[in-house]
This record gives structure tokens, sequence and C-alpha cells, in this order.
């Protein structure tokens, strides 16, 4: 794996670690805290959004951990 590749992945993860921290603490607990029904709206919205993120990103780094071959015909 190449340094910048690296440096690429630590900067992703980063990224997506200060945003989920910002959503959970900052942004989200303030929505709800207002309590009126268009902060609730954003604030569902926003969680699901966080959540679709995540999920896509598990995906890909499934998909890119796995090896390209294929599993229905064994190796001779």
């Amino acid at each position: 794996m190449t340094l910048i590749k690296f440096t690429l992945i630590l900067l992703g993860a980063l990224l997506y670690l200060v945003a989920s921290d910002c959503w959970f603490t900052w942004t989200g607990l303030d929505l709800l805290e207002t309590g009126s029904t268009d902060a609730l709206i954003y604030a569902f919205a926003g969680t699901c959004a966080w959540l679709l993120i995540t999920f896509g990103l598990a995906v890909h780094i499934i998909k890119t951990a796995l090896p390209t071959g294929s599993f229905d015909q064994p190796e001779a």
C-alpha cells in the first residue's frame, strides 16, 4: 500500500469520525432540543443520511477487501 493511499484512508476515516461526532453531539442534539416539527424532521433526515453513508462505506470496504475472482468454480 502506497503512502498516498494510506494517507487518504486515514484522512477519510478522520473526516467520517469528525462528521459523525459533530452530528451526534452538536447538530442532532440541537435539533432535538428545539422540538419543532421542522427540526424533528431535519433530525430524522440527518440520521437517515448518516445511516445510508455508513452502510455505503461498509459495503465499499467489503467489496474492495474481497478478491475479484468467481466463487462458483473451483480453481484447477
